[in-house]
């Protein structure tokens, strides 16, 4: 292990405190995924320095395209088979780790890596960090790993959590206000910002789409969560009405056969395309006249922010942080979770009326700006670790009211 660790992750720099990011991940992962690895390039010129160790199923072809985002990110990122719960290489894998490194924090990110920390503390003494994205994805096992939580959580030194409404769940699961830090996810705005004059011309000619039709898109994992089959059908009642418009769906899961399934059935094999993984976000951005997050359950999504940054305007389900990132009419369009009218009178408004979509476009990139800059995010992070560590900062305000 070690031996091969030397051949490809430069030791960590010198004096400077090391930070463990852990985390479970399948696939090509998701916005939190990606929001650790854009992390370790904003900790430069910091104390602090970051890597990443992802638990992932053996063979994952997916785990690929992560790789690939670490390298563009510059963050170290170790990759960790794991064969699931009897798999106990993966305790050793970490501990090694943790020596190796001679980690200062370890942050976990979900709730197997929450216990795996508490697993490999009295063996390596460090501090222990974890952000809650939220407990969005519902299966038979979500009571368990919502039981593992409660128990870990309240041992570890701070629990970050995204948005507010999960500042009062972690409260539930006994965290003490002391130990709670909001922090809401944030997006480099420097990077995810339009070109001017607008390049929306590649993807819409290699799609064919029709001058004049209205693209409206959707990035996430194809899961029950996401409300995917209530946008396809929001679709169909707008091309029903007359609306010459199509969805472009971003993302793989386990829902794609089904969703297949709504686009044939509502005969929308020209309106509806499934693209799966696309790694160029920014060109689909470009690309997009409006975005949807149909989403049941969530906490705070990255794709949401990315949208604004982008000057694409949104419609958005009232779920999670979302009511605390957008102003209805404001920055946005909200609407009820699950309600299917709610969100085709949304997409319907956004659809047909050019000037409000402009509007809104302007208003959600200056949000973004003033209070969703990634550097914003960064500065409070390190603030975190600063005090989880007891380094003094003056006029530090740490606390579940702390933006």
């Amino acid at each position: 292990m070690t031996h091969e660790l030397d051949s490809v992750f430069p030791a960590a720099p010198g004096g400077r405190h090391v930070v463990l990011h852990t985390r479970v991940i399948t696939g090509t992962g998701g916005g939190p995924d990606k929001t650790i690895l854009l992390s370790a390039p904003f900790m430069s010129g910091t104390p602090y320095w970051l890597v990443a160790a992802y638990l992932h199923p053996p063979d994952d072809p997916g785990f690929h395209e992560v790789q690939n985002k670490a390298v563009q990110a510059g963050c170290p990122l170790i990759a960790v088979p794991d064969a699931g719960p009897l798999d106990c290489s993966v305790f050793r894998v970490l501990l090694d780790l943790c020596r190796r490194y001679k980690v200062r924090i370890w942050h976990g990110h979900d709730y197997k890596s929450n216990l795996l920390g508490l697993a490999v503390r009295p063996f390596w003494n460090m501090k222990l960090v974890t952000t809650v994205h939220g407990w969005v994805k519902r299966t038979a096992k979500t009571p368990l790993y919502y039981a593992i939580d409660r128990w870990c959580l309240p041992y570890y030194h701070r629990v970050i959590c995204v948005s507010p409404d999960l500042i009062d769940r972690a409260r539930t699961l006994g965290v003490p206000d002391e130990r709670l830090s909001l922090v809401f996810n944030a997006i480099d705005e420097s990077r995810f910002k339009r070109h001017h004059p607008p390049d929306q011309a590649r993807l819409r000619l290699q799609y064919q789409v029709p001058p004049g039709r209205v693209v409206m898109g959707a990035v996430g994992r194809l899961s029950t969560e996401k409300g995917f089959c209530l946008l396809i059908r929001a679709v169909h009642a707008l091309v029903e009405r007359g609306l010459d418009l199509e969805l472009w769906i971003a993302g793989e899961g386990d829902q794609r056969g089904d969703l297949e399934d709504m686009v044939e059935r509502y005969d929308l094999a020209g309106r509806v395309r499934l693209l799966g993984f696309v790694e160029d976000t920014i060109s689909l951005y470009h690309a997009l006249d409006l975005f949807v997050l149909s989403s049941l359950r969530e906490g705070l999504p990255n794709v949401v922010l990315e949208a604004m940054s982008m000057h694409v305007p949104v419609v958005v389900t009232q779920v999670g942080g979302v009511g605390d990132l957008i102003q209805h009419e404001q920055t946005g369009l909200i609407c009820t979770a699950g309600e299917l009218d709610a969100l085709i009178e949304a997409c319907q408004r956004l659809v047909t009326d050019k000037t409000l979509r402009r509007r809104l476009a302007m208003a959600g990139r200056k949000a973004i700006e003033s209070h969703y800059s990634f550097g914003q995010r960064m500065d409070q992070i390190r603030h975190i670790y600063d005090n989880v560590l007891g380094i003094p900062k003056p006029n530090t305000a740490d606390s579940p009211s702390s933006a």
